[in-house]
């Protein structure tokens, strides 16, 4: 009979997994993810008693979230999504918590069974968590078995950002990208790694390049499956685009004056926000159900590119952990970084490699000539065919093996 523990308590100690592992650093602690059923309980009772507001008739996704479509995702939520079933294919997984700059970050370590592997930091974005990666972790850690040559292999440690997650409550402010990545070349440190890589989407793309600027001496290579490229505001660099980044710099005006406004809420007033997303499990929905959707490619045979339990496994992890309002916080530490980008103003150098891995339908699509001229480093770049935002979920086989050639060379 399962133990319940006190209500509010989202993970517990636990015996060290039975893995081959670096000794752990000072204050580092196993961990395991364990909700309360009474909480599972009641997120199922404000789900079965949800409000649901009006819609204008013939209207469809142009105005955000259709109600038919949330309903029956919420009833998948509360009827056929199993929790217990995320916690089990994360507690598969050596996980610890640990303090870093006053900030508890959680996070996943993952030894490769090959003595030579690169160690590899794997860092998610907004809406995003750990389990973005749990279908690249087998083919990163152990090519072997996954038809792929072991000298490719990886040890893997994936973070969760201070205030997602389990990486929280936070309990300061100016959590922006370059004071995380200040936190994972300190958590790689501590794990023994002197040596390693860096790999992210969304704002984990940000969070690595930044790691590839503060520690240049320790960080092998930086690969990104999403690169913001800004116009300067000099027409020559525009001169004479192509057809297909033509269209690129239309998606980013488009983003700009009609998909932005996520991103604008959170960046200016996210403790407002924060009070609705966390009293109602609809409204959370909602606000990560729509990004999925608008930010993905097509999925196969008319499927959505995400399946529903993979994306309710997401917003489950910021409902459980009530980090709506604490993710939003990293929008307004990097709101002043990003201004001074999209207003042409050019971030410090690079001076690792870094390898870029391009999907078609991602959110926002990097201009090549646009990534040259702020990263001098580009060594890789690759161009797919498919997938969108969430490549880990979408185009797994394809990240992997992006992943492998960028690093290779660099071993």
């Amino acid at each position: 009979m399962r133990r319940r523990r006190p209500a509010g308590t989202l993970g517990t100690a636990a015996a060290v997994p039975a893995v081959s592992m670096d000794p752990m650093g000072a204050g580092m602690r196993p961990f395991r993810i364990d909700i309360p059923q009474s909480q599972i309980d009641d997120l199922h009772r404000r789900l079965a008693g949800s409000r649901w507001p009006g819609q204008p008739p013939g209207v469809d996704w142009e105005r955000g979230v259709p109600r038919p479509y949330l309903e029956e995702l919420a009833v998948h939520w509360l009827r056929r999504f199993d929790w217990r079933a995320t916690e089990r294919r994360l507690n598969d997984y050596p996980q610890f918590q640990t303090e870093i700059n006053g900030a508890t970050v959680h996070f996943l370590h993952v030894r490769s069974p090959e003595p030579g592997a690169l160690p590899l930091v794997l860092t998610h974005g907004w809406p995003g968590a750990v389990t973005e990666f749990l279908d690249v972790i087998g083919p990163l850690t152990d090519p072997r078995r996954h038809g792929g040559d072991p000298a490719d292999a990886f040890h893997l440690v994936i973070p969760s950002i201070p205030g997602f997650g389990f990486s929280s409550p936070l309990t300061s402010t100016g959590w922006n990208a370059h004071r995380v990545a200040q936190a994972w070349a300190r958590l790689m440190a501590d794990l023994g790694y002197p040596r390693f890589g860096a790999q992210g989407g969304d704002a984990g793309s940000v969070v690595s390049l930044e790691l590839g600027r503060i520690a240049p001496e320790r960080t092998a290579g930086v690969h990104v499956n999403m690169l913001l490229t800004f116009p300067s505001g000099d027409p020559a660099e525009l001169a004479d685009l192509d057809a297909r980044d033509q269209l690129r710099l239309a998606r980013l005006a488009r983003f700009d004056a009609e998909l932005s406004g996520y991103m604008k809420v959170q960046s200016t007033r996210p403790q407002t926000l924060a009070y609705g997303l966390t009293d109602s499990p609809i409204g959370q929905l909602a606000w990560i159900a729509e990004k999925f959707r608008e930010w993905s490619g097509p999925g196969r045979d008319g499927r959505e590119a995400v399946g529903r339990d993979r994306l309710l496994e997401i917003v489950s992890i910021y409902w459980f952990t009530a980090t709506a309002g604490s993710s939003a916080q990293h929008y307004y530490e990097g709101a002043q970084d990003l201004r001074l980008a999209a207003s042409g103003a050019r971030p410090d150098p690079i001076k690792v490699p870094v390898g870029v891995a391009v999907f078609p339908h991602d959110v926002l699509v990097p201009i090549r000539r646009l990534a040259d001229r702020d990263i001098a480093t580009i060594t890789h770049w690759t161009e797919f065919d498919r997938g969108g935002h969430f490549a880990a979920l979408e185009q797994p086989e394809l990240l992997v093996r992006d992943v492998r050639d960028f690093f290779r060379s660099l071993r």
